[in-house]
């Protein structure tokens, strides 16, 4: 670990269980892709408040380094628990979900986190050709996090033998990234991005030996699930992990049944807080074309000193 990220200091154990715990849900990605998890949460959970900060100005993540990552998931969670107490925190990323999630459940000990993982044991229990394509960034494919999990699945889904095809998009994440503030029809970067990947994971298909699931390990594919299914075909199966997440992280923070909530949070739109480091203009057109929410609810972050490790 960097001297950035190792001189971090110790967080104190929340004395609040989760369920007395009143506040918002954080989420936080490498930019505008953790807004798919953002939906979802509010799908299944109106009622609560959340924050979510885009990192944009220190994006793509998947290009980083393990310490770099480690250290802006360490200050955005700082970032934050400075707005108010949190009920939990969502890394809705998964190039930090593989690299940081456990030094953040290691320095805040009373604070839920939920991470984002590729969907690879849905995947496998779902294909019929037995090849199971996985796309995501190089951060997130490289990782030992990635590995143990892929390893994992493979072993509890025996005797079904399972090939998974590897194929990290460096590049498509940003692309997606900056086509925020261009046209929804301006996509011709992105077709070229998507094209030249999915061309170079093989044949896709429901034939003997063809990737019959395509599994979404970026939460900023889904955003481009359109391109993507016509370039594989409509008989593959494309798979993400947003809903699990929401209802992973509503199963968390739930109150016992012999416990409820003496108050229950507004489900009126102003109880979200979209935050950035990078341009204002690009979460605000994100926000307004993914979630329906109009430039007021999107804020510019402070600008602040970060050096990477």
């Amino acid at each position: 670990m960097s001297s950035k990220a190792s001189k971090l200091a110790p967080i104190e154990p929340a004395t609040q269980s989760v369920d007395s715990l009143e506040g918002a849900i954080g989420v936080f990605d490498s930019g505008i892709g953790g807004l798919s998890v953002l939906k979802a949460l509010r799908a299944e959970m109106p009622q609560e408040r959340f924050i979510y900060w885009a990192d944009s100005g220190y994006a793509p993540y998947g290009e980083r380094s393990d310490d770099f990552v480690i250290a802006r998931s360490h200050d955005i969670t700082e970032q934050l628990l400075a707005k108010g107490p949190m009920k939990a925190v969502v890394v809705a990323c998964n190039t930090a979900t593989a690299v940081a999630i456990e030094s953040l459940r290691t320095h805040y000990s009373g604070l839920p986190f939920i991470g984002v993982e590729p969907a690879l044991k849905p995947a496998l229990a779902q294909t019929q050709t037995g090849c199971v394509g996985v796309i995501g960034t190089q951060g997130t494919l490289n990782s030992t996090r990635f590995d143990k999990l892929l390893k994992t699945v493979q072993t509890d889904a025996l005797p079904k033998q399972g090939h998974f095809v590897l194929q990290a998009c460096q590049g498509l994440a940003l692309a997606i990234e900056q086509q925020t503030e261009k046209s929804s029809s301006d996509t011709a970067e992105i077709e070229k991005l998507c094209a030249k990947y999915i061309q170079g994971m093989g044949l896709f298909g429901q034939a003997s030996g063809q990737i019959d699931t395509l599994v979404l390990g970026c939460t900023h594919y889904i955003f481009v699930q359109t391109i993507l299914q016509k370039l594989v075909g409509a008989d593959v199966q494309l798979i993400s992990t947003s809903e699990a997440v929401a209802k992973q992280t509503k199963r968390l923070i739930s109150p016992a049944p012999e416990a409820p909530r003496t108050q229950a949070s507004s489900s009126k739109p102003e109880h979200i807080e979209l935050w950035t480091t990078g341009a204002l203009s690009s979460l605000q057109s994100a926000a307004l074309r993914w979630l329906d929410l109009p430039p007021e609810y999107c804020h510019q972050a402070a600008t602040q000193s970060f050096s990477p490790p």
